[in-house]
């Protein structure tokens, strides 16, 4: 007979009854030992949460004010962050810390979910003209203490139940001097509860290892004196989210990300900044890269940092161009992904591109894209944006949002939109900010692929077709950012890193540097001509009104017909004046 039965038996057998069976085999002093060993220890995290859910029901159903309405929703979300990050630079040590937080966020609605209280981000202030208002904090007690984590819920429900009341009664004075509106989408959509207990994840982080690691490979930068500045970073986040919901809904889940990440900085000769670096994510630590891959990616760094300070700086360019898989998922996600979030398709301070799109065409026939926080893999490789429930307690769900060219749908988070009153498990945001409709893994696949070599030949060709003496090829890119507002232009930029210039004659590559790519959104994806057949991963994070979230994008290389790039902003910066003192001591490198 063994623990583990005994365990199992433990569940549903009395203690006398285990006693009786054992006692034959073992003394009675050893099946005491065995049953204090086998006693379950309790879960802090259900504790935590049972406080939670009991101050949420007390608010529930007791806060009111006379003569006003009572909350008709609540929820209640403690995000449990734990974070360790080590830094080097010049073959030292300059980082080494570790710190820990635990952010509340707390949703209060008055109404109903047909018109509620809830009002666009960043238009919730809410003032009294009685005397001076207090703000609560929004954190909870690292200690594991229910009464301290009900007091804080508390005062923090109190705040945001006062301010939807001034919300809900200002937006039904608002509706007064408006149209009224027959598609008005409801408020909030109505969502079934959910019931979610993950088990606690294991966290390791070995710091002397990395410390080591981070000073070897910083430690190699030493020997180039034109890179005047360059670092080495490890970094460890666990992110452990417990929600509870006035609609009955019970979710515990842990998430870790792991990051490595290595960077270097220089001038060309004309003062121009010139940057590079490798980023590495991985849910866990035996994820990372080790030692000799680090090594290769630092030389990769200084390699190409060397040759884009030796490289031309090229004009203004508009003609065809291709981008490369990672380049080609930067653009897709700030052109087209950010465009098809469900909260941007009804604020009034929003451009709306895709609104009343659905069901047309939008993009070229052989191009379809998904969103899918459900892929926790592809290729082999980690996606930034798996995750199992979005913030407001909804299962992430992948959505087909483009099909063969035709919108299909949005991103949905709890905010319906006009013919989608359903959430889609997109509801993301950061810390304790109030989630919106945001990208977890964008997927574009294109059934026009083409090898890379027939990819180039046809950039040749449409170059030669518009007159141009070169294509171009963005072979890196460093990330991007877009408008989606009605108050500027819909436009998005691109910051390429690595950017090849094609002579149409010989099909030579010459690299260039001192360009970003610019443009209009539908412009720039309706002028695809072609694809290339290899996906490539970009993964990173999204920063929003939401705050910062992990997000991937997975796309192939994609020929467009017309890109256009101006000029980055020109530096005149002189570089340092002597040689760094690392350099002057650094050994001599080894091939």
């Amino acid at each position: 007979m063994s623990a583990e039965l005994l365990v199992t038996w433990s569940g549903w057998a009395s203690v006398g009854d285990v006693q009786a069976l054992l006692r034959p085999v073992f003394p009675l002093l050893a099946v005491s030992a065995l049953l204090t060993a086998a006693a379950p220890v309790p879960d802090a995290r259900v504790t935590l949460l049972d406080a939670m859910s009991a101050e949420l029901s007390r608010n529930h159903q007791q806060l009111k004010m006379q003569n006003h309405e009572p909350p008709y929703f609540m929820s209640y979300q403690l995000k449990d962050y734990v974070s360790y990050a080590v830094a080097a630079r010049y073959g030292a040590l300059f980082m080494d810390d570790g710190y820990r937080e635990r952010k509340l966020y707390v949703d209060v609605r008055v109404g109903d979910y047909d018109f509620d209280s809830s009002v666009e981000e960043g238009l919730e202030f809410s003032f009294s003209s009685k005397g001076t208002s207090y703000v609560s904090r929004k954190e909870g007690p690292l200690d594991d203490s229910p009464l301290a984590l009900r007091t804080s819920l508390w005062l923090i429900t109190d705040e945001k139940f006062k301010s939807a009341l001034f919300q809900y009664l200002k937006k039904k004075g608002e509706d007064v001097y408006a149209v009224e509106d027959p598609k008005r989408p409801p408020s909030f959509s109505r969502e079934k509860p959910v019931q979610h207990t993950e088990p606690p994840v294991s966290a390791p982080f070995d710091r002397e290892r990395w410390v080591k690691v981070s000073r070897d490979v910083s430690a190699r930068f030493n020997a180039h004196p034109e890179l005047f500045d360059s670092e080495v970073r490890i970094t460890q986040d666990k992110v452990t989210r417990l929600f509870v919901s006035s609609e009955g809904s019970r979710i515990i889940t842990e998430e870790t990300l792991y990051g490595l990440h290595v960077s270097a900085v220089t001038r060309a000769p004309d003062g121009q900044l010139l940057d590079n670096s490798r980023n590495f994510y991985s849910p866990t630590e035996a994820g990372l890269p080790d030692e000799a891959r680090l090594v290769k990616a630092a030389d990769t760094i200084v390699e190409e940092l060397l040759a884009l300070r030796a490289a031309p700086a090229i004009d203004p360019y508009t003609g065809p161009a291709i981008l490369a898989p990672e380049a080609a998922g930067v653009l897709f996600h700030e052109a087209v992904g950010h465009r098809l979030e469900g909260d941007r398709q009804g604020g009034e301070s929003e451009g709306k591109t895709f609104k009343g799109q659905v069901g047309k065409q939008v993009l070229p026939s052989f191009i379809s894209i998904h969103d899918d926080p459900t892929r926790r893999v592809l290729h082999g490789e980690p996606l930034n944006g798996y995750y199992l429930f979005d913030e407001e307690g909804v299962r992430g769900q992948r959505v087909t949002l483009v099909e063969k060219g035709v919108l299909r749908n949005y991103l949905q988070g709890r905010r319906p939109v006009e013919g989608f009153l359903q959430s889609n498990g997109h509801g993301r945001s950061q810390g304790n900010l109030k989630p919106v409709a945001r990208m977890a893994n964008l997927l574009v696949e294109s059934t026009n692929g083409v090898s890379d070599a027939e990819l180039k030949k046809r950039l040749i060709a449409e170059a030669k077709r518009q007159g141009k003496p070169y294509g171009l090829i963005i072979r890196d890119i460093t990330g991007g950012n877009t408008n989606t507002s009605s108050y500027g232009y819909q436009a998005f930029k691109g910051v390429p890193r690595m950017v090849y210039r094609v002579d149409v004659k010989t099909g030579k590559e010459t690299l260039v540097r001192g360009v970003e790519i610019v443009g209009t959104p539908l412009s720039a994806v309706n002028r695809i001509l072609a694809s290339g057949q290899k996906q490539g991963v970009f993964n990173g994070f999204c920063g929003a009104e939401s705050g910062n979230v992990p997000v991937s994008t997975v796309a192939p290389a994609m020929l467009l017909q017309e890109l256009e790039l101006q000029r980055t902003m020109e530096g005149k910066d002189r570089p340092p004046i002597l040689t760094s003192p690392a350099a002057l001591e650094a050994p001599a490198r080894k091939p």
